[in-house]
Formats: structure tokens, C-alpha cells, sequence
């Protein structure tokens, strides 16, 4: 009960505390590593999820976006999910938007409370989107233009889930900012030059915890963590230093049951540890999202 109630006074706490950086790149917010709580981790045959989200980035820049997504349960051992991205970026002077990736996973049940996760990113776009034929910084990209592949095991001690899970890049994207290209006193010249950028993978660890608080109700905390496993590169072999590292995100899900066939999810979250350097423009000061779901 102690353990429980920590998690708990953790991401409350980090709710008030200051912070950039979700330096997520897809994988924490597809079907099978959300939590769940012990009923719903065999859901009906099938699920349909739609949703949007908005969020503070770097530099005033507001990110926007919206999802649809499909869950099936094939049979006993496997289920399949489809999931479809979009996102878009403004500030005073930009604003951009377009579809971002699709997420393709399989689900395999090896035994009741232990569940793994094959799948893949797919891009939409070479994550070189451009203003005024010059080439936009990563921030301002709907995808990360990278094919992923993702792996994670999925385990639920009593009413305690751990979720863990790599994302790794298998091709770069086409993005060819350079900073030089900018005037001096041009803001876009102040960002990270990403020309033939090369992304590098992540490691997630989730542990979450759901209260019921009404029949209707239910509040399950998060503390996710998300390693960048190497410093990023540009131009082939420039190193970018700082972007290796660890960042720690606090995550509440506030879920309405309005029955048993449909669901609304209230989503917060915010990072209290960041990476020094985000080049990939995933930073994140806080998202917001909101979700509908309908079981059939």
C-alpha cells in the first residue's frame, strides 16, 4: 500500500515541477504501452480510438494533433493494432501541419499477465517539410521521417503494471536544415542544424498504478522513463553532444466509463528530467489529451 501511494505522491509532485523535453518518438502512447487496468487488458474483439492532444514545445512553439487508432483481438494469444498520427506546429511566425506516421503492432499473450509487442513505424513524410524553398527545422516536422522498429514486454504484478519497450531507427529521414542558411538575426538560424540527420534509438520504462475512485471513475498514475541510447548525428558524422540521454516524464490518466462499450480518457503529462539537447524537436513543457474509445 506504501509503494502504491508513493507512485502516486511522485507524479502529483511532478505535476508542480519545472520541466522540458517529452523526447517521446511515438512508442509511449500507442494501445500496448498505455496502461491498463487488469479487466481491460482483454478487451472485446474489437476497440476503435480517436483522439487529440495539444502541447507546449521549445521556443513558444504550440503543437496540436490529432489520432485515430484500431485494437483487435485476433484470438486467445494475439491482437493486432493499427494506429494513424497527425501534428501540427504554430507560433507567431510559422504554422504547419500534416500527417505524421502510421504504428503497426503485434500482440502476443505468452501467459495471463505477461504480454509482448512486435511493430514498426512508417512515416508519411520524409520529415524535410519546407517555408520559402528553404528546408524547416525538425521542430516543425510531422514526422520524424525515420522507418522504426519497436519491441516491448507488457507485465502486471497484481494492480502494478511495468511496461518495457525500444524503439529503433532502421533508415534516416531526409531532413536538410542547416542553421547557416538562415540570416543572423533570423530566429530559424538559432536552431540545431539537422542536415542528413540521423536519429538514434530509445529504451522506455513504465511503471503505473490505477485508483478506482467511482464505479465510473478511475486515476491511474505514470512515471515513464525514456533513455536516448547515443548522441544523435548531422552531416554524417558530426555528433550532436547532449542529445544522449535520460528523461523522466509524470503521466495522469483520468478515465469515464459512460458503459461498458464507451470511454472517455483525460490525459496529462509534463517531464521533470530532460536530455541537454533535443534536436529532434520532441520537446514537450506539457501535452494534453483528450480520448474517446468505443468497444464493439
Amino acid at each position: 500500500m506504501q509503494f502504491n501511494y508513493l507512485i502516486l505522491g511522485l507524479v502529483l509532485l511532478c505535476k508542480f515541477t519545472f520541466g522540458q523535453g517529452c523526447s517521446d518518438a511515438g512508442f509511449c502512447s500507442i494501445n500496448s504501452f498505455k496502461p491498463k487496468s487488469i479487466d481491460s487488458l482483454n478487451i472485446v474483439t474489437n476497440q476503435i480510438k480517436a483522439g487529440a492532444y495539444f502541447g507546449r514545445a521549445d521556443r513558444s512553439i504550440s503543437v496540436f494533433g490529432n489520432y485515430i487508432e484500431y485494437n483487435r483481438i485476433i484470438n486467445e494469444k494475439f491482437g493486432l493494432d493499427i494506429k494513424l498520427t497527425s501534428l501540427g506546429q504554430t507560433d507567431e511566425n510559422i504554422s504547419v501541419f500534416g500527417l505524421s506516421d502510421v504504428f503497426l503492432n503485434l500482440n502476443y499473450k505468452a501467459v495471463k499477465k505477461f504480454n509482448f509487442t512486435f511493430g514498426a513505424k512508417i512515416p508519411l513524410n520524409d520529415g524535410n517539410k519546407s517555408l520559402n524553398g528553404l528546408p524547416l527545422p525538425m521542430d516543425y516536422q510531422s514526422s520524424l521521417g525515420t522507418f522504426d522498429l519497436l519491441f516491448g514486454i507488457n507485465y502486471l504484478f497484481k494492480k502494478t503494471q511495468l511496461i518495457l519497450a525500444i524503439q529503433q531507427p532502421i533508415i534516416k529521414n531526409n531532413n536538410q536544415f542547416v542553421a547557416n542558411n538562415y540570416p543572423e538575426d533570423s530566429r530559424l538560424g538559432s536552431f540545431q542544424t539537422t542536415n542528413n540527420f540521423k536519429r538514434n534509438g530509445d529504451i522506455l520504462f513504465r511503471i503505473s498504478r490505477p485508483f478506482l475512485l467511482t464505479k465510473k471513475l478511475k486515476l491511474t498514475t505514470s512515471i515513464l522513463s525514456i533513455y536516448h541510447l547515443k548522441n544523435d548525428e548531422f552531416n554524417e558524422s558530426e555528433i550532436i553532444t547532449g542529445s544522449k540521454g535520460l528523461t523522466i516524464n509524470s503521466n495522469v490518466f483520468l478515465n469515464y466509463n459512460i458503459n461498458s462499450k464507451n470511454i472517455i480518457q483525460i490525459t496529462v503529462a509534463k517531464p521533470f528530467i530532460t536530455r541537454d539537447v533535443r534536436p529532434d524537436g520532441l520537446t514537450r513543457q506539457f501535452i494534453l489529451d483528450i480520448e474517446y474509445s468505443f468497444k464493439f
